[in-house]
C-alpha cells in the first residue's frame, strides 16, 4: 500500500469517529428518567432526560431534550452546538456522547413516557444495572460572543442541572 493510500485509510477512520450517532429505535422514557441540563447566563436553559434499557444483552441509551419557550435571541440555534458537547454516562463508562440524536420536545415537569430517540451502545448489559442512574454532562462553554465598537456580550451555558422550565 502507498504512502498516500494508508494515510487516506487512517484520516478516513478517524473522520468515521466524528460523525454524530444517529436514532438506531424509539422508545417512550421509563417512569423515572435521568435528568441534566444547564441555564444562559442571559436566561432559558435546556433540560435533557434519558434513560437506559436492556436490547439484546447490550445498553440502549434513550433520551429527549427541551429548552426554554422564552430566551435570549442569541441562544437561539445553539442547543446543537450545546448537545453536541454532551455525554450521557453509568458510572466511570462513557456510554454516548454527542446527544444530537435524541429528539426535542415541549417543556414539561414530567418526561416519563416522552418519546425518545435511542442508540444501542457497545457496552454489554450487566445485572443491576436497571437500578442504576446514568448522569448526563454537559460542559460549561461559551456559546455567543458578539463584540463591536458598543461593547461586548458573551452568554455563557451552565450546566446547573434542568433549565428548560415549564
Amino acid at each position: 500500500m502507498s504512502y498516500r493510500k494508508a494515510v487516506s485509510a487512517v484520516c478516513l477512520i478517524a473522520l468515521a469517529g466524528c460523525v454524530p450517532l444517529e436514532p438506531e429505535a424509539v422508545a417512550r422514557l421509563g417512569p423515572s428518567p435521568a435528568l441534566g441540563g444547564g441555564t444562559y447566563t442571559s436566561g432559558g436553559g435546556i433540560t435533557v432526560a434519558a434513560d437506559l434499557r436492556n436490547q439484546e444483552g447490550r445498553t440502549m441509551l434513550c433520551g429527549v431534550w427541551a429548552q426554554s419557550r422564552q430566551q435570549s435571541v442569541l441562544t437561539k440555534h445553539v442547543e446543537r452546538k450545546v448537545l453536541g458537547t454532551a455525554a450521557v454516562s453509568l458510572g466511570n463508562e462513557t456510554l454516548a456522547r454527542g446527544l444530537v440524536f435524541m429528539p426535542e420536545v415541549s417543556p414539561r415537569a414530567d418526561y416519563a413516557g416522552a418519546e425518545a430517540g435511542c442508540v444501542i451502545t457497545d457496552r454489554p448489559w450487566r445485572t443491576g444495572d436497571e437500578d442504576r442512574t446514568p448522569e448526563i454532562r454537559i460542559p460549561r462553554q461559551v456559546v455567543a460572543d458578539q463584540s463591536d465598537e458598543n461593547g461586548t456580550m458573551i452568554i455563557e451555558f451552565k450546566p446547573t442541572g434542568p433549565g428548560a422550565g415549564l
